[in-house]
């Protein structure tokens, strides 16, 4: 049985990495990657997902991966899914195993494989309803609009209001006149 893999939210300035991997039980239609399908879509396939599936969710904050970076939390939240769905194989969506030999990888696996676009679905959903539901708590950041992605309109915000918590700090902007900080270290 094959366990599929993908994350949500590595490169947006704010909230955090999310994680997904999961075995289906059964087949669901109209799996797609999650990014080719409506939000609608996403809602309507999700608790299918859920149901239908043994799956493991892992959320990583801004903090984490301004302290460990972006590759570190994406390893240890892999590691930690391979722990949680047991499977005889792993597929992750990209083009890197992150240094996990039994990982296998494939670009566009979230389109391609049902396991790995079901997964897609679960990390998107869940990250976006996460910058939903912190929304009221900042409210000068209208995360529940672009999810923390890097918009003008979040860069405007970012300009007018600095970053709050939920922002990743070692994300520099040039918008902002930011130097970059340096190359992540490899940690794996």
């Amino acid at each position: 049985m094959l366990c599929g893999i993908d994350e949500a939210g590595r490169g947006p300035l704010s909230g955090p990495l999310v994680v997904a991997g999961l075995r289906l039980k059964k087949e669901i239609k109209e799996l797609n990657d999650s990014k080719k399908l409506s939000e609608k879509k996403r809602e309507e396939l999700f608790p299918l997902i859920i149901e239908d599936s043994d799956y493991h969710i892992v959320f990583k904050s801004a903090k984490q991966i301004d302290e460990k970076g972006l590759s570190y939390c994406l390893k240890t939240a892999i590691e930690e899914i391979m722990q949680n769905v047991k499977a005889d194989e792993y597929l992750m969506d990209g083009n890197t195993s992150f240094g996990i030999n039994t990982l296998q990888h494939k670009i566009k696996a979230d389109a391609t494989v049902k396991e790995v676009s079901a997964a897609s679905i679960l990390a998107k959903v869940s990250r976006d309803r996460y910058m939903k539901k912190i929304a009221p708590l900042y409210p000068n950041y209208d995360f529940d609009k672009h999810k923390g992605y890097g918009t003008k309109a979040h860069v405007e915000k970012i300009k007018e209001f600095g970053r709050c918590s939920e922002h990743r700090y070692t994300f520099r902007l040039k918008a902002l006149g930011e130097e970059k900080i340096g190359v992540q270290k490899n940690l794996f």
